[in-house]
Parts: C-alpha cells; sequence; structure tokens
C-alpha cells in the first residue's frame, strides 16, 4: 500500500509508520511518523483503496474541529458502531441536532457542578481504597504485596461515579463485581472494535449484528441489558422527579411553579429539557455511562503505569498528597484537590502521552477546502491525538518523554516557562497540540469532569499504596500494548504489585 503526505515542498513521501498509525494506532507509539517534516496533510489509501487524509497540523485541526465543524461530522459507519453500543444519542448526532442536544445538557456540566461533585469522588476513591487496601492486607499476611488487575478496579470505581453523577444512582461495582451493570460492561468487546467498524463501512448495520462473530454478537447483548438498566433508572429518577414536585406544590402552593433548585445528575438535566423520548433517554444514558467511565479508567491505569515506571515521580506525588490531605478518612475539598500543582501535572501529562481516545474520524458532508487543499464531499480525514499529542514540532526534542515537570514553573520544580500561561499548556507551541478531548463545539462535553475526577482518583490511590509492576519486562513501554478500540486501554489489563503505604 502507498502512502504518502502532502508537503510543504510539494513532494511526495511515504512512511509505513502513517498504516500502523491508521490501522493500529495503540500498537505503535507513531514517533516516526510525528518525526516526519511536513505540512500536516497526510493522503493515504485506506480501506479497499479508499482514499483518506490525516491531518496533523494545528492550523488544518482548527479548520475541521472549529472554523468548518459542521463540514465535518462522524462517517455513517462509525454513527453506526456507537449506536450498536450505546444508543443514538449525543455521541452519534449531528448538525442541529447535535447543537440542541449539546445545548440541553451543558447545565449538567458547568463549572459550580463539577465542584459540586469532588465529594462524590472522594466518596467513592476512599471506597475502592478501602475494598484494594482489604485484598493487600490478606496478601501482606502472606509476607508479600497484592498482585492484582489495576485497570479492573479503576474500571469498577468510575462505574460507580458515573452512576451517581450520571443518574444519582448507586450501581455498586466496587462491592460486587458480578453485579448486572458491571458484568455487562465485562461482555462488551474491544479487540474487535475495529474490525467491526470496518465492517459497518460496507454493510447495513443489521447485516453486521447477524454475522456468525461471537464478538459482535456479545457487544449486542451487552449492549441490550445495560439499556434495561438505563430504563430502570429512568423510571426511578422519575418516581423521585415527581414525589419531589409534589412536595413544592405543598411548599410553593398549587400554581405549578416548580422550584429554583439545582440539576444533581446528568438525567435530571436531560428530563429537565423535555427534549428526550425515555428511549432517547435511554441511548444519552448509555453514552455518559460508557463514555463516562471507560476513559477515566483507562486514563486512571495509564497514570499508574507511568508512575511505576517512574518511582521518583510516584514518591513526590505521594508526599504532595499526604501533605495536603491529612487522611485518606477524611473530607476534601476541590480547592484541596486542584491546588496540588504535581498531581495536575501528572494527569495531565498522562493524558498527553495517552490519550484515552487515540483517534477520531471525520468525513467532509460537502465539498470543500483544508489549509487550501480542495477535500471532496466523502473524504476521510483522521485525526491522531496519540500523534499530535506527542509531535515534536509541537512539543519539543522529549515530546514522547513522559515528563510532568513540563506542566510546572521553575518556582514548582518544573521545567516550564515562569509564566503561568505557558507552564499550564505544558510549554506546547499551540492550543491545538493538546487533542486529547478535542476543541470547538464537538470537543467532550464532560472534559473538566473527567479531570477532577481522575485527580482525586490518582491522589487517592497514590496517598494509600505503593505500585510496582508485575512484569520486569513492562518497564519497556514497548511490550505495553493497547487494545484497538475506540478506548485505548491496557490489552489485556494491567497487572501489579500493590502494597499499602501506612500512616495515611
Amino acid at each position: 500500500m502507498v502512502l504518502g503526505f502532502w508537503a510543504e515542498n510539494g513532494k511526495l513521501s511515504s512512511d509505513i509508520h502513517v498504516l500502523n498509525a491508521l490501522l493500529f494506532p495503540f500498537v505503535a507509539r507513531v514517533s516516526g511518523m510525528a518525526e516526519l517534516k511536513h505540512g500536516g496533510m497526510f493522503r493515504i489509501s485506506w480501506l479497499f483503496n479508499q482514499e483518506a487524509v490525516v491531518v496533523a497540523s494545528p492550523s488544518a485541526i482548527a479548520e475541521i474541529l472549529v472554523s468548518k465543524s459542521y463540514r465535518f461530522e462522524k462517517p455513517g459507519f462509525v454513527r453506526r458502531y456507537l449506536a450498536i453500543l450505546l444508543g443514538w444519542s449525543l455521541l452519534t448526532a449531528e448538525g442541529d441536532d447535535h447543537v440542541r442536544q449539546r445545548r440541553n445538557m451543558l447545565p449538567a456540566f458547568s463549572f459550580r457542578h463539577i465542584k459540586s461533585l469532588y465529594p462524590v469522588f472522594w466518596a467513592k476513591s476512599r471506597e475502592v481504597v478501602l475494598a484494594m487496601r482489604a485484598a493487600c492486607d490478606d496478601e501482606r499476611g502472606r509476607g508479600g504485596p497484592a498482585e492484582m488487575d489495576v485497570f479492573r478496579w479503576a474500571s469498577r470505581c468510575t462505574l460507580d461515579i458515573i452512576g451517581l453523577a450520571a443518574a444519582g444512582v448507586e450501581v455498586g461495582a466496587i462491592s460486587d463485581d458480578e453485579n448486572p451493570l458491571a458484568k455487562s460492561y465485562k461482555l462488551q468487546p474491544s479487540s474487535a472494535d475495529f474490525a467491526v467498524m470496518a465492517l459497518l463501512a460496507f454493510f447495513p448495520d443489521w447485516v453486521v449484528i447477524r454475522l456468525p462473530l461471537s464478538r459482535v454478537r456479545s457487544a449486542a447483548r451487552a449492549s441490550v441489558e445495560i439499556n434495561q438498566v438505563c430504563r430502570n433508572m429512568i423510571r426511578e429518577e422519575k418516581k423521585k422527579k415527581k414525589k419531589k414536585e409534589q412536595i413544592s406544590k405543598q411548599e410553593e402552593g398549587d400554581d405549578g411553579r416548580e422550584r429554583n433548585r439545582p440539576r444533581m445528575n446528568i438525567l435530571e438535566v436531560a428530563l429537565a429539557s423535555g427534549l428526550f423520548s425515555d428511549e432517547q433517554l435511554a441511548d444519552q444514558m448509555m453514552s455518559f455511562l460508557s463514555a463516562g467511565h471507560d476513559t477515566t479508567a483507562a486514563a486512571l491505569a495509564w497514570t499508574m503505569y507511568m508512575l511505576a515506571r517512574k518511582p521518583h515521580a510516584q514518591a513526590r506525588l505521594r508526599a504532595e498528597v499526604r501533605e495536603q490531605v491529612p487522611s485518606i478518612t477524611g473530607e476534601i475539598t476541590s480547592a484541596q484537590v486542584d491546588g496540588m500543582a504535581y498531581l495536575k501535572a501528572v494527569c495531565s501529562e498522562t493524558l498527553r502521552t495517552h490519550s484515552p481516545v487515540a483517534q477520531t474520524i471525520r468525513v467532509a458532508n460537502s465539498d470543500t477546502t483544508i489549509q487550501g487543499q480542495l477535500v471532496p464531499r466523502g473524504s476521510l480525514l483522521f485525526i491522531l491525538p496519540w500523534m499530535t499529542n506527542v509531535d515534536p514540532q509541537l512539543w519539543g526534542a522529549d515530546a514522547a518523554e513522559w515528563k510532568p515537570e513540563r506542566w510546572l514553573r521553575p518556582d514548582q520544580g518544573g521545567t516550564g516557562s515562569s509564566k503561568a500561561a505557558h507552564a499550564a499548556s505544558g510549554g506546547a507551541a499551540n492550543n491545538y497540540a493538546f487533542m486529547t478531548f478535542l476543541h470547538g463545539p464537538r470537543s467532550c462535553l464532560g472534559a473538566a469532569l473527567a479531570r477532577a475526577e481522575l485527580a482525586c482518583l490518582v491522589a487517592a490511590w497514590v496517598g494509600s499504596f505503593s505500585f510496582e509492576l508485575a512484569d520486569d519486562s513492562m518497564m519497556d513501554e514497548g511490550n505495553v500494548k493497547a487494545t484497538p478500540s475506540v478506548v485505548a486501554k491496557p490489552w489485556g489489563g494491567l497487572r501489579m504489585k500493590v502494597r499499602v503505604v501506612d500512616g495515611w
């Protein structure tokens, strides 16, 4: 397969890293691609000789995601794949429908509301720490650390958190890994994601679902089960809403006016909008539950992996956490969490080098241009955070290195600029150098919530435990693969030796 790119000098070049990054972006770190001197757009032949474009230039990315955002949408096969797993929701909506849905969901992700969720994040962080500590105590009695799959623990606690944040529901995944919702998510396959997506590019979804493929059937079965759980959540929320309205009428009179009270979860906000039917609400909840727990679980696991590879960073972070938070058993404020500079740097650096979503795909819905280059209607465009986020032209010669200090000022023990704004960007040359949450009207609606949740979990875990890799060969990042799926998580889990660090 011939691969090439539009270079500034007009010459066509090729590199096998482009193919690796496109079809297997989680297997290769695409360093070769990032090192190329290019004008920012790589034209390639994709499946069955279909032309596609890999977009790397910040200015080109800005056109696609911001200035011309609604000229580029998710391809039909991607939307149909997401719909099989998550239903038709904000994640699959396009055009005016997307604008309307996003506008109505915004109150659930307001700055004030996210700040009010920190106690929820911390309470669940404490709960999972106590459960993990019990596992460690069992092993400590036998004279050694506990070996466990930290990704599985990460997935269980983030599922509990999003259950509360999305629907005010106690999922109970931390205490019971076999509860219905947790079991359903374990059924959803990840290693076949791109194979299924490729099939959907050429066949209707009803054909693909009926193919004799065990992974497709498992995904469809899991989706039905998750949808039923979401419908139960909606029924319960409607009962609570009706009861609250009755109390409200008694307190305010019978004029029917609703009290001006804050919305406490995503489902309440969706119900109050009046925009969604019960079926649509179930699809919205499926999307938020899945996207809200799987991505954060992946980010938490990758953070623990990098800290295990860098014991000095782990020790520095533990010292900061214990200095700012006296005990895991106490309460915590958003100011305490947000005030831990090294914690914030560690989380930002992991989100940079190990974006939970490694790629996003767009299709031109009309003839248009990018950077003056003609892009015909139907052209596929790939934006790869795992490439852009480590591009030396945007981040410097040490771009591929996991280095939290780049997010800190010198007076904080960092290598960033003394200017706060420069350090806050990690020293990147451009705002579009950090693509983890995308940009523009299609950017991640829950980015601030995800950052806050991740910070609380990392603080609780590192404050309580030390983490070592179960297999020394995993110190070489090339030996650790990520799933070729929508969410790039450690393939086969992430086994670590976990020890309780006393005194907290």
